[in-house]
This record gives C-alpha cells, structure tokens and sequence, in this order.
C-alpha cells in the first residue's frame, strides 16, 4: 500500500524542477506554430480547495511549472474570482465548507463559464465520478494521487480546449522553441530565465497587440502582482537586451502611457 501524506497528494509524489511556462495560445498575423504533442505553456489556473497544505503544495508545484495559480478556500470566495477573472483551468474539490462542490460546478457551467473543470476528491465510487461529469465537470481526479498524473491530465484538459499544441513559435526571424525553452535569433541561440521565456511567449503570441503592463502582471505573473512595481519593465529591458541587442531591427517596443508592443515595427 502506498502511503498517503495528510494533504491529498501521495508521498511519493515529488513536484521537479519546471521545465514548461505561459501563456495561452492566440495566434496572430505573421506568427508560426508547428504542432506536436508537448509539455504546456502556462496557463492561469483557478483552485478552490480548502485543505490549507495541499493548496500550498499545488500552488508551489503549479508555479514551479509555469502555470499562473491563483486559490480560495470557499465556494464564495471561488465563485467570485471565476466572475472577475477569466481562467483557462479549474481545480475544484468537492467538500467545501461552505456549499458542495457540484453546486459550484453547475453554477459555473450557468453563468457561462466554458473552461475546463477538474473535480478533486476523496469519493472514488464510480457513482460519484459520473454525478461529478454530469454537473459539469471534464475530469474527475481521485485523492490521494500523485501529482505528475494531476500536471497530466491538465495537459491532456488544455490540448481538448485548444485542438493542437505547439512546439515552436516564429515571428520573423525570431523562433521560440517551448520545448528545449530556448530562442533563436538569427544564428544565436539565447538562453532565458523562466520569467523571460514567459514574458517572450506572451509577446510572441500577440504579435503587433498593444499589452499594458497589467495584462502582462496578470499571465505572466498572477494576481499577486504589484501593478506599482517597476518588475516587468526591467524584464522587458533584460529580454530586449538578449534578443533585440545587436540585430538590424527591434522586436520590442513601447507603447508609451500604455505598455509594449511586439513586432518588426514600432507602433506608428
């Protein structure tokens, strides 16, 4: 028998040093994407758990992958940041204290809410996973479980929602390869820190859009941002120094009073 830590995830289970990050695809004029299978790019995803240190394990091992994590511990307070935020996955546990997990499913599923949802709890009756499905839900996880399986079928929830996945991204002469996490430029290859392959991906993936630096906070970073904070522009002054430092033509630009824009021209 497997032992089984108090927070829902197995003991075994080990969260590894990420090697996946952002955001959602948007593919826009002028960008290339080779699809293959692959390891997602991060997505903002909605807890609602009340178990305090399982929140705390999942949130820590979601963000260490890339993804965006935001938790609430009531179905009030889940309900209420699913009507302020738009999500691109749901975790949601059952039991809550304050109402019963598959009311907040159907709610959701209601108000028009199409992300994926997946269900967590301790009922593992084959009844209880269909009553489960049939409110809503698209998966149905079982605790105690391992956490590579729950990283698994977010991926496997995130290629139903988009149809393909991506391995690469081109702009130009620019080519993102979200697998090895690496760009290339030219004949350079450039190694990036996690937040700048992050804040590359959310570029390249809204070629020519102008982003204001709370859109970027909000899916590269998290709720959590500080919009006062100076973070992003220094990373944007960091990526502009590895990928448009000493080539012909600039990829990023500002947008000034507003944010960045990326593409081959400055915005006019």
């Amino acid at each position: 028998m497997i032992p089984v830590s108090p927070s829902g995830l197995r003991a075994t289970a080990k969260v590894r040093t990420p090697t996946d990050l952002l955001p959602k695809t948007t593919e826009g004029p002028g960008l290339q994407v080779v699809s293959v299978d692959r390891e997602p790019v991060t997505l903002r995803v909605l807890l609602i758990e009340d178990n305090a240190k399982l929140v705390d394990t999942m949130t820590r091992g979601l963000r260490e992958r890339g993804y965006a994590v935001e938790s609430a511990m009531t179905a009030a307070d889940g309900e209420a940041l699913a009507a302020r935020h738009k999500y691109d996955l749901l975790i949601l546990d059952l039991m809550l204290p304050d109402r019963d997990g598959l009311e907040v499913c159907r709610g959701l599923r209601r108000a028009g809410h199409r992300s994926p949802i997946l269900i967590l709890s301790a009922l593992s009756a084959t009844q209880d996973k269909v009553t489960g499905l049939d409110a809503g839900a698209d998966d149905y996880l079982t605790k105690p479980f391992e956490f590579e399986e729950l990283l698994s079928r977010l991926r496997a929830l995130q290629r139903r929602g988009s149809g393909s996945e991506g391995t690469t991204l081109r702009f130009g002469d620019i080519e993102l390869d979200l697998t090895r996490r690496v760009a290339n430029r030219g004949n350079q290859t450039i190694q990036l820190t996690n937040k700048e392959f992050g804040l590359l991906e959310f570029f390249m993936r809204r070629p020519g859009t102008t982003v204001t630096r709370a859109q970027i906070g909000e899916h590269v970073w998290d709720l959590n941002f500080d919009p006062s904070s100076n973070v992003i522009d220094v990373y944007v002054s960091m990526l502009r120094r590895k990928i448009d430092r000493g080539f012909a033509s600039a990829l990023i630009h500002t947008v000034v009073g507003t944010g960045y824009v990326f593409g081959e021209r400055p915005p006019t």
